[in-house]
Formats: structure tokens, C-alpha cells, sequence
């Protein structure tokens, strides 16, 4: 009998080389650049890595960082089609797998009811009728009546392809466990007709923005990587890249704004793309220099809800300039004054600081501390308590005096008024 024989270390490291579509992470991130995408070395390799290792990779990380455009960029740099599922809570596993088109299965049904009724006139009895339907049942649950979603058509793929998998710990835990096989084995089973096995093995890659856990069954057979916030200096990079029309110098500023932001306490920090957004908006509109204010008037660009709006208005002017002074933005802030007095963000127990993440409309708020500010003399020129100042810009301001026992009984002191 004659002998196996075993490959060397060196000549199957050659036969896994000589599969993937790069030679090496410097390639992966100068065909990435060459797609637009700025990828330091750290990704690279991991992309350079499931090119040869035939393994999914899991992408955790916040929204708006690249993940899912790391996908799309990976499809065109390697000529592969590209295959997405979508998750989405509730989803149905047959979203995802596969479906039998009930509708074709009823129109031939249709087409064929004469010969089926043949099939079944010299029947004895019912029984035996419907013995003689069961028989050919397979007909109908057959590849020609299978609707392939993105799952089962990643796998049945006669040319490679890309398979992204997006945003998939917003999918149940169900979903997880169908997910097993097919990143294990590369194979879906179909009761009705067998396993599929893929032929072309895609590249999987799945993202998640972290909204919850995943089980360690998926973690465990994907490469794992957490794509953060980059750098300010690749961020910058990566806007420069896309062309905006924004100077490098303005760009530079954006970029360390937008960063200034993502550290206020936010209920979405600004993604990448948004930056570029911004960018871009600001190109538009012919700056050619920041300020506070016309940050202030682009803002929603790149923050989308009300709170942080509140916040990020407050927090650009110091991350502008500290001497700068944004006019009245009316963005509902809950104030309802319309005097022209000394009006204030500073005062001790207010949001004037960017890492404050107090905020008046969840009710945080020092109510001794603010009325304290309230009770010091002649603070509005035309005047709580000051009528005739108020009519009369020119008459002499009448301050009233506040005791220190009228400040202490509006904070419900040991004094009780009588009911």
C-alpha cells in the first residue's frame, strides 16, 4: 500500500497564499485607498486575514464608523457581487434562508388540476386518492419553486461573492442559531430537498453596533474586531479623500470639532460620513472661515436630536472659540424669556462646560442654587418688581430688597405658611 503523503508546512502555507485576492496587508490597504477607503494597518490585516482563513469576521463597534462600507469597498476591490441582509427585530428566519413561492406553486396547480385529476379518476376510495397526491408532493417543494434570500443565495452562488450581514444584533437570538451552520459549515439544509454546500465560499462579514450581546456560539466562529472612532489624523484623511470642497485648513478645524462633540454626553455621537456631510455643507455654502455661528446654523447636519442640539449649541462656542458669542438660536431651550438683560449660560449649576452631562429638561437641576442667583439685586435692568423702569428706559431703576428670611421660605424652610 502505498504511503500519503503530507505537505510541508511551508508548501501548504503556499497553497492558502496563493487563494486570496491580496499578497499582502499592504496591498489591502492600497486597494482599499484606491476605492476611497482609508484603512490603517490594523484592518487591513484582519481583512487580509479573512481573505485567507475562509472565517466570517464579526465588526462591533459604534454607528457611523465604516463597517458597513468596509463590506461594500471589500465587493469592489475583489470583483465579488455583493449580498446584504438587512436585520431588523422580529425578523423571520425565512427572511433571511429561504421561502417557497406559494404562489407559483399554486398557479401550477392550476395548470396542471386535469392531470392530477387523472392521476387520481380510477382511485378506489379517498385514501388511496390522497396516497396517490402524497406520492408527488415532492414536485411541488423542489429547487424550481425555492425563493432563495441572501443566506441560501450566498451559499448556492456559482461565482464568489460578498456577504454582509448588517447590523445583526438588532435580528432575535433565534436568528443567531440558523446563523451557526451557515458560518460554521458554509452549508444550509433544507428539509424538503437536502444541504447545500457552498461551492465558492463568500466572504462574510457581520456587523453590529453593540445595541446588545451576542452568543459566544457566533462570536466564537467569527474573527472578531472592534472598529472604533479613528484617529483625528486619519479622520482627516479620510475627509480630504472624499473631496468635499473644504479647504484642508477648514477641514482640519471641522474634523476637531466634530471630535470635540463626540465627547459631550450624546445620544449619537457624529459618525464619519456625517463629518463629511457637514464638510460638504460648508463647501455649499461658500465658508471660508468657522465660527461659532455658522456651525451653530449647520449643526443638525451632524447631530439629530433635540437634547443634543441643546448640547452641542452650547459646547460649540468653546470648541470654536472661548470668546465667542452665538446669537439666539430659538431652538426651544425651555427659557421663555424675551428681555434684554445680562442672560447667562455660566452660572454654577448650568451646562457651561462640555463633559456636563446635567440636563434641565430630565429635571437635574439645583433648584436652591438657581434661586440664590435670582435673589441678587438689580440682575434684569428693566426689572422683576421694576415697572417703572420697564415703561421707562430712562427712568431711575428701583431695586427692591430681598431678606434673607424671604430666601430661606422659598425653599421650604422650617416655616410653614398656613394653609
Amino acid at each position: 500500500m502505498s504511503e500519503a503523503v503530507v505537505p510541508t508546512v511551508t508548501e501548504a502555507a503556499d497553497a492558502v497564499a496563493s487563494t486570496g485576492p491580496f499578497e499582502s496587508v499592504d496591498q489591502v490597504i492600497e486597494t482599499l485607498r484606491e476605492q476611497g477607503y482609508i484603512a490603517d494597518t490594523r484592518l487591513a490585516t484582519t481583512v487580509f486575514l479573512l481573505t485567507r482563513l475562509d472565517k466570517p469576521l464579526l465588526l462591533e463597534g459604534p454607528a457611523g464608523v465604516g463597517k458597513t462600507e468596509l463590506a461594500k469597498m471589500l465587493a469592489v476591490a475583489t470583483g465579488r457581487r455583493l449580498l446584504r441582509l438587512q436585520c431588523y427585530e422580529g425578523q423571520d428566519e425565512t427572511k433571511a434562508l429561504y421561502e417557497w413561492d406559494y404562489g407559483k406553486q399554486l398557479m401550477y396547480t392550476q395548470i396542471l388540476r386535469e392531470k392530477i385529476g387523472q392521476l387520481v379518476e380510477d382511485a378506489p376510495d379517498l385514501a388511496s386518492a390522497v396516497d396517490r397526491i402524497g406520492s408527488q408532493e415532492s414536485v411541488f417543494f423542489s429547487e424550481r419553486f425555492l425563493a432563495p434570500r441572501p443566506l441560501l443565495e450566498a451559499i448556492r452562488s456559482e461565482q464568489p461573492v460578498v456577504l454582509l450581514i448588517d447590523e445583526v444584533d438588532r435580528a432575535d437570538e433565534a436568528l443567531e442559531a440558523v446563523l451557526l451552520e451557515t458560518l460554521g459549515e458554509f452549508q444550509i439544509s433544507v428539509p424538503e430537498i437536502g444541504t447545500f454546500v457552498a461551492e465558492q465560499r463568500p466572504y462574510v462579514l457581520l456587523t453590529s453596533n453593540n445595541t446588545r450581546d451576542l452568543a459566544a456560539a457566533l462570536k466564537r466562529r467569527c474573527l472578531h474586531l472592534f472598529l472604533d472612532y479613528p484617529s483625528a489624523s486619519r479622520e482627516l484623511e479620510i475627509v480630504k479623500s472624499k473631496k468635499t470642497g473644504l479647504s484642508d485648513q477648514l477641514a482640519e478645524e471641522l474634523v476637531n470639532v466634530v471630535r470635540g462633540l463626540r465627547e459631550l454626553e450624546l445620544r449619537k455621537s457624529p459618525s464619519i460620513s456625517e463629518t463629511i456631510d457637514w464638510a460638504r455643507t460648508l463647501a455649499v455654502l461658500g465658508v471660508d472661515e468657522l465660527s461659532s455661528q455658522i456651525l451653530s446654523d449647520t449643526v443638525s447636519v451632524v447631530v439629530k436630536y433635540d437634547k443634543d442640539v441643546k448640547k452641542a449649541l452650547d459646547a460649540l462656542p468653546n470648541l470654536v472659540d472661548p470668546n465667542a458669542v452665538v446669537a439666539e438660536q430659538g431652538h426651544g431651550h425651555g427659557h421663555g424669556h424675551g428681555h434684554d438683560g445680562d442672560h447667562s449660560h455660566d452660572e454654577p449649576a448650568a451646562r457651561s462646560t462640555r463633559h456636563d452631562t446635567t440636563d434641565p429638561d430630565d429635571g437635574d437641576v439645583d433648584g436652591r442654587g438657581k434661586r440664590t442667583g435670582k435673589d441678587n439685586a438689580g440682575r434684569h435692568h428693566d426689572g422683576y418688581g421694576n415697572k417703572a423702569a420697564a415703561g421707562n428706559p430712562n427712568a431711575a431703576q428701583k431695586v427692591r430688597t430681598v431678606s434673607p428670611g424671604q430666601g430661606a421660605r422659598s425653599f421650604g424652610g422650617s416655616r410653614k405658611r398656613p394653609v
